[in-house]
């Protein structure tokens, strides 16, 4: 089984720099289920409805996310609803809509998603993510699934190595998102769980991690509040992570995906 994810897709640019690469990368690598991270998608906070059928179209299969998720007000109803495949943080303090972890029938496949939030640099207040894995591998430990997967939405590295050699053999990939930029430790653990620190983000490259670079760099000059601008066109990236499993559901290889578009 072959698991396509993206990173965090951020904005108008975002989304067509992914309907741009996404044919072009399922006829090269045939991934048998999308997921993507939607916690930017919608102007940089959170995701939509319209954006979810749009990305949907397009081919993705499941959505995790990450500290914008509920900053939308149409957010409770697209996290309710039974039949849309998107997750919210799972270990958000406090009561929230929708769920933090599923198990997805897709493709005769079933998987397990679970959302996180990190907790090192991260304003929100959230419940210890090592903690609510073991929680959520109780729970589903005699339910039946082909893989599970967790998307950690963190700041800090150290944070999100850590995590993956917690659950090294217990889950079956660790994608970590949030910092919009890829990094170059994509592995297989020992046990075999698949893992990179961050998949990087699919948006704008003349930017500060897909922020108008302007406003960003006027926000450390002088202390002020930048605007959440997102540049919607110009030349775009597209981050993601490509991991084939066997059939003992053991990673086997791991791939980190880049390609440039565009975008007018």
């Amino acid at each position: 089984m072959k698991i396509l994810f993206f990173g965090d897709i951020d904005g108008k640019i975002g989304r067509k720099a992914v309907a741009k690469i996404l044919p072009r990368w399922q006829k090269k690598y045939r991934p048998d289920i999308i997921i993507a991270n939607a916690d930017n998608v919608t102007h940089g906070r959170g995701m939509n409805q319209k954006h979810f059928d749009y990305l949907s179209e397009l081919g993705i299969d499941i959505f995790t996310a990450g500290d914008h998720t509920l900053e939308r007000k149409e957010a409770e109803a697209l996290l309710n609803s039974s039949e849309i495949v998107v997750l919210r943080p799972f270990n958000l303090e406090g009561d929230f809509p929708g769920r933090g972890e599923a198990i997805f029938s897709i493709r005769k496949k079933k998987l397990l998603v679970i959302s996180l939030l990190g907790r090192v640099f991260m304003d929100e207040p959230v419940n210890n993510p090592f903690q609510a894995i073991d929680s959520i591998l109780d729970k589903y430990k005699s339910s039946e699934y082909d893989l599970a997967i967790v998307d950690l939405h963190a700041e800090a590295t150290s944070e999100k190595h850590a995590f993956a050699w917690y659950v090294d053999g217990r889950v079956n990939a660790v994608f970590g998102t949030h910092t919009h930029v890829q990094t170059a430790d994509e592995r297989i653990l020992p046990k075999g769980t698949a893992a990179i620190s961050d998949v990087g983000f699919c948006g704008a490259i003349d930017s500060v991690i897909g922020v108008d670079k302007k406003e960003i760099i006027n926000h450390f000059l002088t202390g002020k509040n930048f605007v959440l601008k997102i540049p919607e066109f110009g030349p775009a990236q597209v981050n993601g992570v490509l991991v084939e499993f066997g059939k003992n559901k053991l990673a086997k290889k791991i791939k980190r995906l880049q390609e440039k578009v565009i975008i007018k």
